[in-house]
């Protein structure tokens, strides 16, 4: 079937290809000159609806569209080139608008890197003051972990597979402090030790901070001056409801020589940076 041409102005093709393009639809051009526009049109028009030359005299305005056999093709409807006009203004309108409300929406609640989001974090160095085997689930342990608070943090990790009793027995470890308590088959834990592993989660192993790190400093990511610069942790509620860690938690890593990184920041303490044993381009959670 031959496909009919039918002339628009430059200004009316202009607000039309704008709405196309905003929803992803393809506008077929035959040609373009300064003055005007022909585009492709799907409808069946028969020679009765064109004038003697087989163009037709008025300005084209998306009225909807059509699927096409193969792909989307636009359909048309006819007007007046004062509807044209009007129906450009009100695209225009339109856009403007959906631009004010989404630049509105960015104020209220606007994005954070993943930087600024890993500092909301409270991930600290722990040292295990004591650990045992729970005694309701066969994969955890129960360890009683300082972080530089009054008493000990009770935490529950699922390491029985990976790590034997007596390696936790005081050692250091780190410890993301500003989760949500869960309930772990009757006992309650507080935070989470914090480890690498390779793509089949065969091989685990805590983090490790330098030795001369203190129990509770707080562990930061990027150079040594930016420790200075920490903000606040978030609270475990606000860590839940924006789901910080999940934001943050595919960006840890450690490269090539076992350093813990979230992307090209260094995971530090005071003491230096934070490492896997023997882990390389690991997953760190």
């Amino acid at each position: 079937m031959a496909v009919p041409t039918n002339t628009i102005t430059t200004a009316s093709y202009c607000a039309i290809a704008k709405v196309l393009r905003s929803r992803g639809r393809a506008l077929l051009l035959s040609s373009l000159s300064p003055s005007s526009v022909t585009v492709c049109n799907n409808h069946n028009q028969n020679n009765n609806n064109n004038n003697n030359d087989g163009r037709l005299p008025s300005p084209l305005t998306l009225s909807s569209f059509a699927r096409g056999q193969s792909q989307w093709v636009p359909s048309f409807s006819f007007c007046t080139a004062a509807a044209a006009d009007t129906d450009a203004a009100t695209v225009g309108s339109n856009t403007n608008k959906n631009e004010e409300e989404e630049e509105e929406k960015k104020k209220k609640d606007p994005e954070i890197t993943i930087k600024e989001a890993a500092e909301m974090l409270d991930i600290r160095v722990g040292r295990v003051v004591k650990a045992w085997r729970h005694e309701e689930a066969d994969s955890l342990y129960v360890e009683e972990v300082d972080v530089g608070e009054a008493e000990p943090r009770t935490i529950c990790s699922g390491l029985v597979n990976f790590v034997p009793l007596h390696l936790l027995q005081d050692k250091k470890v780190v410890v993301l402090a500003n989760l949500k308590p869960r309930n772990m088959r009757g006992v309650k834990s507080c935070g989470m030790l914090m480890a690498a592993s390779d793509a089949s989660h065969e091989n685990v192993e805590l983090l490790v901070p330098p030795e001369d790190s203190l129990p509770g400093e707080r562990i930061w990511f990027g150079s040594e001056d930016e420790k200075e610069n920490q903000p606040a942790a978030a609270t475990p509620n606000q860590i839940q409801k924006k789901k910080i860690w999940e934001l943050v938690q595919p960006h840890l890593k450690t490269d090539a020589s076992c350093t813990a990184m979230l992307g090209l920041h260094v995971m530090r303490t005071s003491a230096g940076a934070v490492v896997s044993t023997s882990l390389k381009n690991a997953n760190i959670s």
